[in-house]
């Protein structure tokens, strides 16, 4: 996959080492003399491209008419959503990401912007925050859609609710699927006639609201009742 990268700062440096080590080809971009002196002691100089990612010729010397994916992830979201128009309306690039650095500029980036997929890193740190603060043992191993499902685990605790009974007979919250269960180092596939043991490892697909009804299942102090 050929990935043009438009922001050469800590993000879009990172991203670059990233997708090359994942075999991926890609391009960075970046007009800033000093960020440009630190992308070339961190990435090969054939992958850095000097100048304004918003100039149509510059994108054109990066490739852009072949690239699969375009990222926008400059500092300012008046470029990244120049950036994305210019690559979706002009140039065509089937998958087009943009950071959004002001959570109230949130709303202008969506399909009319050419924009993909729009992550606010200040909007998806707090959240992770509010989570994590609030699920106690359990831990977020994987996110979807955005931040709207999480793949997640917890051991459930001996006095729980859901302990020694079998999945048919707990009530799940919604928009939630017991993915796995990891019993003495080996893995359950969950049935519903698999009776869930104190201690074993849940691994779930649930939704970001459901998060702590989930929590509350598979920990001790809540009812089932409540979930």
């Amino acid at each position: 996959m050929f990935v043009i990268v438009v922001g050469g700062g800590k993000t879009g440096s990172q991203l670059c080492t990233l997708l090359r080590n994942e075999g991926h080809s890609v391009k960075v971009i970046e007009n800033r003399h000093t960020v440009l002196e630190r992308l070339k002691q961190e990435l090969p100089s054939e992958v850095i491209v000097a100048g304004d990612g918003s100039s149509p010729s510059i994108l054109e010397a990066a490739g852009i008419e072949k690239a699969d994916v375009l990222a926008a992830v400059t500092g300012e979201d008046e470029a990244n959503l120049v950036v994305t128009t210019l690559a979706r309306f002009e140039y065509k690039v089937p998958r087009i990401i943009a950071r959004v650095n002001n959570p109230k500029n949130a709303w202008l980036f969506d399909k009319n912007m050419g924009v993909d997929v729009a992550l606010s890193q200040p909007d998806i740190l707090a959240k992770l925050i509010i989570e994590e603060m609030s699920l106690g043992d359990m831990m977020t191993l994987l996110k979807l859609r955005r931040g709207e499902y999480s793949v997640v685990e917890e051991k459930v605790h001996p006095n729980s609710i859901a302990a020694g009974k079998a999945i048919r007979d707990i009530t799940l919250p919604s928009d939630c699927v017991l993915v796995a269960i990891i019993r003495e180092g080996k893995l359950i596939v969950p049935r519903g006639d698999t009776v869930i043991n104190k201690v074993d490892e849940i691994i779930a697909l649930v939704h970001v609201n459901q998060l702590s009804n989930l929590a509350g299942l598979l920990s001790s102090g809540k009812s089932e009742q409540e979930v």
